[in-house]
């Protein structure tokens, strides 16, 4: 086998180098590791290169598996972890003992929606405390205690409406390193360096291979330490970046084991304190997905019906993925909107009721324990008290205009900043120095200008301030607005802001650290509204500062309704929702038409993740006026994966050996034999995984010659597995346009659709969710 595994692996890679679009691709691949596995070739190139191959095809993303949602609802008796079966045995027992057993189930789903935003909250609390203090170490530290930050150090002053040095003078309690400039910027730099360096350090920790072909059931171990792979597949660093682009991919049905262990929890959590410290144009609130997504898992595998469950472990994460928006920015519905709108594939009304109850949870804990110290959930709160009249709608569509532009440039040149900056070898072998070029140029950039010393979230407060009564007196902002002479040196700043935020967001997003790309987008907007609000009288410019920023992050995210709820739920301003409602819808149409991805999208293409978007995939296949025959496998995968199972239903024992080692060679964990009869009529299909077991530990009752009964009743001492079979595989004719094989795979969330033959019915292919994938990729290109 290690010689056929050898000469598979030669012919493997003369095949992938034969073609003009591979040698293209296979350029790109050694300019990114991370993208390393990601094959976009075309399905028919690979038909005529693989026709003559001995072992088949092997097919993009095969380091990836998948759930079947559809078949995670139905009977498989002898595993035990199927949905229905778990209901019907539950309640088919008698007793109060089994009664309280069932009305637990029952309240399972409720009980961990709450200890997931709960612990989610106390996890936040550590971190927005620790980076509070962290932070201004950069500036300076409290004399009374070490470890407080600038505004507990200093409560009974207003310490953050000003810069570094005023705050000094402010509050007696909080030392700042240097009354100088020179030496108070060297101070910053170097403890900005450090953080940097520590913050990817620990990343480097959390580097993982992801397995290219696996035995045992991918259900139980779908998030775990999985077993030793037969193939490896691509290297991960589960820490680094927002961890979105992952969670959708998890959330679509996807498998990436280890990325949502307690280790990457901890290291995500560490690594986003000291990231967001050093200053760079990131933010923790995409982390903060991750976190909450981690917890969430962490919390259901204690719950059998989620443990063993795909598909459910998936509607509780879903539920979990709110409670990290939640506590990010203290916008609990907001959060349930980013969760259904953003992230999920699968939101039924039940797990929208359950994203309610674990943001509503994490809220109310994180209220409690007030890490902000001013005991409010709104982080931004304003309270502008003028209104604005229809003349300013040309403005905000302005804004909006503004953040398209600034949305559909940042998704660009970041992605080709990836591709370029992080393929050469010294930046692809050595994150922890690009993080250290980075810190150092955002450092140097950000320094001199006042209002992009600060953290990204005092950054936001800054740039929102209204300036009228005592604020005035106290806001940096609002005295260089009142100055006679104009302020032309403030607006400079605040171009210099809208600038220094575009540029270094493109090369900061995707670092090997926990960043997120939410915060420095709102600073952008924030600054570009502010500039726009000094030439607008007779209302505040920071209306325009807070629309704007919506616009931005609008441009760059493409989300809508829930960004308009969470920036409502940001600043307490709900008179400006038809304000915000315009300049984001504009920002979107905008940014779309430069571009249709947004900056997750993008991430899953650089990253390399499959993921199956329904309504862009439709898009695409709708232009092609293509039908599901063009993805057939070729006749030598086909013939691998087909048993003609004789009329006795049963089949030899090496026979199905031979093919699972066939499967195994091929590296795809979640294919599957597809069983025939009468001249190739669909009979049913087995799943690699099933067929792996039952060989392994049921087939160890039987001698090595035995036949194994595939079909038909089993009679007492036959090796059955007629009990793993499906009986009922989704299948489609040949023919049929491929907007049906989107539509089926993406909304009943199959992981294989069967494909037969118009007018007889016969077995002529099996589309798996990774071909479909691969497909609508090289769609895109």
């Amino acid at each position: 086998m290690a010689k056929d595994l050898e000469h598979g692996v030669d012919e493997r890679t003369r095949l992938l180098h034969g073609s003009a679009v591979d040698r293209r691709l296979s350029a790109v691949q050694q300019r990114d590791d991370a993208a390393s596995s990601v094959v976009k070739s075309h399905v028919t190139v690979e038909e005529q290169a693989m026709a003559g191959s001995t072992i088949g095809e092997r097919l993009a993303y095969n380091d990836y598996t998948t759930i079947d949602w559809l078949h995670d609802l139905v009977d498989k008796p002898i595993l035990h972890v199927k949905d229905s079966y778990r209901l019907r045995f539950i309640h088919s027992r008698k007793g109060i003992r089994h009664e309280l057993f069932s009305l637990f189930d029952s309240a399972s789903g409720w009980i961990a929606a709450a200890l997931i935003g709960t612990l989610t909250a106390c996890v936040a609390f550590l971190v927005d405390v620790a980076e509070a203090t962290v932070s201004d170490w950069k500036l300076g530290y409290c004399t009374r205690n070490p470890l407080l930050n600038r505004e507990a150090c200093c409560e009974d002053k207003s310490p953050l409406l000003g810069i570094a040095s005023e705050v000094g003078d402010q509050c007696a309690h909080f030392k700042v390193w240097s009354d100088g400039f020179a030496p108070s910027f060297a101070i910053y730099v170097a403890f900005a360096l450090a953080f940097g360096v520590i913050s990817s350090t620990a990343t480097m920790f959390t580097k993982r291979s992801l397995p290219a072909a696996s035995p045992g059931t991918e259900d139980k171990q779908q998030f775990g330490s999985p077993p030793e792979p037969v193939v490896g597949g691509k290297s991960m660093y589960m820490a680094a970046g927002s961890g979105i682009p992952e969670i959708k991919t998890i959330l679509s049905g996807f498998v990436i084991p280890n990325f949502l262990d307690f280790k990457v929890l901890f290291v995500k959590a560490f690594g986003a304190v000291f990231a967001v410290a050093t200053g760079m144009c990131l933010g923790k609130e995409g982390p903060f997905v991750h976190i909450s997504t981690c917890v969430g898992y962490l919390v259901a595998k204690q719950f059998p019906k989620y443990r063993d469950n795909g598909r459910k472990m998936r509607e509780i994460l879903s539920a979990a993925c709110a409670s990290g928006l939640s506590v990010a920015f203290g916008a609990p519905i907001g959060g349930v909107l980013f969760s259904y709108e953003e992230i999920s594939t699968y939101f039924p009304r039940k797990v929208l009721w359950r994203a309610f109850l674990c943001s509503l949870f994490a809220a109310m804990v994180l209220k409690t324990l007030n890490p902000t110290g001013t005991g409010k959930l709104v982080l931004f709160e304003t309270n502008y008290g003028t209104s604005y009249s229809p003349v300013h709608y040309l403005i905000f569509v302005v804004l909006g205009v503004a953040g398209g532009i600034f949305g559909g440039v940042f998704c660009k040149c970041n992605f080709y900043w990836s591709k370029w900056f992080r393929g050469y070898a010294v930046i692809k072998n050595n994150p922890v120095f690009e993080v250290f070029l980075v810190v150092a140029a955002t450092a140097l950039l950000q320094y001199p200008n006042p209002l992009t010393r600060e953290p990204g979230d005092i950054i936001i407060k800054n740039l929102l301030v209204d300036c009228r009564g005592d604020v005035s007196s106290s806001s940096w902002v609002c005295r260089q607005e009142a100055r006679a002479d104009g302020g032309w040196g403030y607006v400079g700043w605040l171009v210099h802001g809208t600038v220094a935020k575009l540029i270094l967001t493109i090369i900061t997003f995707g670092c090997k650290v926990p960043s997120g790309v939410i915060i420095p987008a709102l600073d952008a907007g924030a600054f570009f509204g502010r500039l726009i609000g000094q030439w607008i009288g007779g209302i505040s410019p920071g209306i325009f500062a807070m629309v704007g920023a919506a616009a931005f992050l609008a441009g760059v995210s493409r989300m809508t309704i829930s960004l308009c709820v969470i920036m409502f739920e940001l600043t307490g301003e709900l008179e400006y929702v038809v304000p915000h409602m315009m300049a984001i819808m504009v920002a979107k149409w905008v940014a779309d038409a430069l571009g249709k991805e947004g900056v997750y999208d993008l991430a899953q293409s650089v990253l390399g993740h499959p993921f199956l978007d329904l309504d862009h995939s439709l898009g695409l296949v709708q232009r092609q006026n293509a039908l599901v025959d063009r993805l057939v496998p070729p006749r030598q995968t086909m013939d691998e994966i087909t048993v003609d199972v004789p009329k006795s239903n049963k089949v030899p024992r090496a026979v199905l050996r031979r093919k699972l080692a066939q499967l195994r060679r091929r590296g795809l964990m979640d294919a599957g034999l597809v069983l025939v009869q009468n001249d190739g009529m669909l009979q049913g299909y087995l799943a690699e995984a099933e067929l792996d077991f039952g060989l392994e530990h049921l087939g160890a009752l039987y001698a090595d010659d035995a036949e194994v009964r595939l079909l038909g009743d089993a009679e007492e001492g036959d090796f059955d597995l007629g009990g793993f079979v499906d009986r009922t595989p989704v299948a489609v004719c040949a023919k049929a346009p491929m907007e049906y094989a989107v539509e089926m795979v993406g909304k009943l969330g199959l992981r294989q659709l069967v494909v037969t033959e118009e007018g007889t019915g016969r077995v002529v292919g099996v589309i798996i969710k990774k071909r479909l994938v691969a497909y609508l990729d090289g769609l895109k290109d």
